[in-house]
This record gives C-alpha cells, structure tokens and sequence, in this order.
C-alpha cells in the first residue's frame, strides 16, 4: 500500500471556510435542487391516512385520476430520490474531505471534524423523526457517512473494488430483503388509536428512527452509492461536465431506459390494470429498487447535463433557483416536514385524512415550490440556510462559525479529481 502525499500547502494547516460563490459548482447545486422535489412527492404519501391499503400498500377506494398520478410517481419518482441522495452526499463528503486534506490537515483530523458532523447529522434526523416525521433520511445517512470516512483516502482503483463487491452484497442480500419487507406491507387497516396521534409520533418516531439506521447499516443500502458519489468528485463529471459529456449522455439516456423498463411493472400495478400473486409483486419491487439505483445516477448526469446547457444563465432564473434550493438543502428538507407534517398528519390539521394521491402529489409540488421561494429569498439576502449554519456551529464551535465548511447536503467546489485535491490516498 502506498501513500500519496498531499498537495503542498504553505504555512501551518488551516481551517476550512466557506466556499465563495465563485467556488461553487452549478450542477451539484441544481441536481440538489431537483432531487428534493423528488423527496417530496417520494414522501407525502406517508402522510396520508384514514384509508385502508390494499394488497399493495397502496390507498384503496381510489379515483381515475388518482391511479393517473400513481402511475406517473411509481414510475419516474419513486425509490428513485434515495439513490440521488446517496450519490450527492458522497460527492458532498469527497468535497469536505479534499478541501480539508488541501489545506494540510492530516487524515486523522480530517476524519475527526467528519465523524463530528455525521453524528449530529444522526442528532438532527432523530429529533427530526421524533417531532415530525418519522420517514427521516438524516440519521440513516449519518450514521452511514460513519461507515464511509473509511473509503474517502482510499485510492481510486480500490474505490472502484468495494464498489464491485457492495454493489453485489445489495444485489445478492440488500435488494432481496427490502423487497419482501416493502411487498408485506399491504392489506392494512387504520389501526385504533390508543393514544394521542402526537403521543405515537413521539413515541414510535425515534424507534423508527433507530431501526432504520440499524436497517441502512447492516444491509449497506446506500454505501454503493455514496462510492458512486466519491468517484463522481474525484473524476470531475459534475464539477467540469463540459469535458465529460459524452459520458453524462451515455449514462443519462441508459439511466432512463432502466429507469423506465424497471419501474414499469410496479406502475402498472399503481395504475390498478395489473394484479400480480405476491411473488411476483416482490420481484416487481425488487426490480424497481435495482433499476433506481442507476436510474438515480442518471437522473444526476441528466442535470449535470441542463447545467452545461443553461450555464449562460449563471445563478439566475430557473437554474439559480434551484440551485439556491440545492445551497440549502438540509434547510429546504426540514422545511418540507416542517409545512407537510403539521397541516397533513392526524396530530395537525388532519389535512391528510382521505385525501387522494393526485391531490397529494400536488401539495408535495406546492410545498417544494415554497422552499424554493425560502431559499431564493434567503439567497438574495446573502444569508445561508439556518440548519446549515448551525450544522456548522455544531461541527466547527462558534469561534469557527465564519470560517467553516459548506453545508451539510455537500459544500460543492470545484476542488475535484485526484490530480487536483491532494487527498492522500492508499
């Protein structure tokens, strides 16, 4: 094993600050953007309650117009925004860990303020989970970013090889078992309340909570991706997409194609024209979460594509909106349970009871389109997103409040490829 020396660096090390304007990689930050509409539509669903499920987890008793709408989120949006997710907190993480390595700090500090960061990530997704929504991504991406400090001074070759063998560990033990708990979850009634809905949310949230982390971790749902995400950083394809595009449409146009031709069954079903026996039902899902995997990736090229495209624009118009959503996502997705939880869920206003999927897939589009309009605002003023500021605070102390690094969906330079980060490597 051999070690590459870092970059060199003039004077002591020094700490991290945050990344200018003129640092920030637009693709990233517009890919983020996009992918938190996907988390909201992905997620209103589990809003929703007063209807009994049918033999697929699915709302009962629904319209033509509902079934349309269900068709059209099975088959583009879900189990397609966790993969996205996954691939971007990789980049994120390889981003932190090279512009840390360029100013001189050692692994083991490096690896130190990371590990800190993640563990108020898991702090931040269980309170999340236990006041507001206990579908939390946060603490599974956390306690996984724990796991993942071991590969980001890897070399890329070895990358590549536990990329290899993760990829099958999902395949043969991951995508399996998540099938079969994803197709058994059908056929339930609303169950009678023996406490307060708010009382269940408190109490049942951070159980939830903690076995989905438990989850995430023993069957590595999401340690392929993050890989996928590192490697992204390293070669540069979202921060230097006009040298890669051949490859970003390789990868775009395949993505879709899986995209489709995996999800299609599960849409159908969604629909209400298919109704397969229960083995056939979890091969459908089984299918559909292997074929998010790349669909996800492909979705990341798509927008690293539309950024290429609309560059011109710089940070104005659509795409600086979206990426003023993407400079703030970790505030933007707390927004989201924030505004949907209180006004959907039986301890609020119990907007949610019966209402359809069209109409939710609508809500979820409004409430996106609100955070953006936050995050716009916020943009203009020259402020950063308030949770991550206090991520940093959290991380860094408050001496080092004005002189930390990038927000917690990623800080995204243009720092990228071994050639260029000084990551030391082995």
């Amino acid at each position: 094993m051999t070690t590459a020396p870092p970059a060199a660096v003039a004077g002591p090390p020094r700490t991290p600050r945050p990344i200018t304007r003129s640092e920030r990689s637009l693709a990233p930050d517009i890919a983020r953007g996009g992918m938190l509409l996907f988390i909201a539509l992905a997620n209103v669903p589990l809003y929703l309650w007063g209807r009994e499920s049918d033999a697929y987890g699915h709302l009962s008793g629904l319209g033509t117009a509902d079934h349309i709408g269900l068709f059209f989120e099975q088959l583009i949006v879900a189990e397609r925004s966790r993969p996205m997710f996954a691939v971007l907190f990789g980049f994120g993480m390889a981003v932190m860990a090279s512009r840390m390595f360029t100013r001189g700090m050692e692994v083991k500090d490096v690896r130190t303020v990371m590990r800190r960061r993640s563990w108020w990530l898991v702090a931040f997704g269980l309170v999340h989970a236990t006041f507001l929504f206990d579908g939390d991504i946060l603490a599974r991406y956390g306690a996984t970013a724990l796991v993942a400090l071991f590969f980001l001074h890897l070399s890329t070759p070895a990358l590549k090889r536990w990329l290899i063998w993760s990829s099958v560990y999902v395949l043969v033990i991951t995508v399996p078992v998540m099938s079969w708990v994803t197709a058994s979850e059908g056929g339930e009634s609303p169950a009678p309340a023996e406490l307060h809905p708010y009382l269940e949310q408190l109490a049942f949230g951070p159980l939830s909570s903690l076995i989905n982390m438990a989850g995430a971790l023993v069957l590595a749902e999401f340690i392929p991706m993050i890989l996928v995400g590192i490697l992204l950083q390293r070669s540069g394809w979202l921060d230097r997409p006009e040298e890669h595009l051949r490859r970003l449409k390789l990868v775009f146009l395949t993505g879709m194609a899986v995209n489709l031709a995996s999800s299609l069954p599960v849409a159908l079903i969604g629909l209400g024209v298919w109704d397969p026996a229960g083995g056939t039902h979890t091969v459908a899902v089984g299918l559909t979460l292997l074929g998010g995997m790349y669909a996800g990736i492909g979705y990341i090229c798509g927008f690293a594509l539309l950024a290429h495209k609309l560059r011109g624009y710089g940070r104005r118009g659509v795409p600086g909106a979206l990426a003023a959503v993407g400079e703030r996502s970790l505030t933007c997705y707390l927004l989201q349970s924030i505004i949907m939880a209180p006004l959907l869920t039986a301890w609020g206003f119990g907007l949610g009871d019966d209402m359809g999927y069209l109409t939710a897939f609508g809500f979820a589009f409004g409430t996106w389109v609100l955070t953006v309009v936050v995050a716009v605002l916020l943009d203009k003023a020259g402020k950063r997103g308030p949770f991550e500021v206090l991520l940093r605070r959290l991380t860094y102390g408050p001496r080092l409040l004005d002189e930390g690094a990038g927000p917690p969906g990623g800080a995204v330079g243009r720092t990228s490829g071994d050639r260029h980060s000084g990551v030391p490597t082995t």
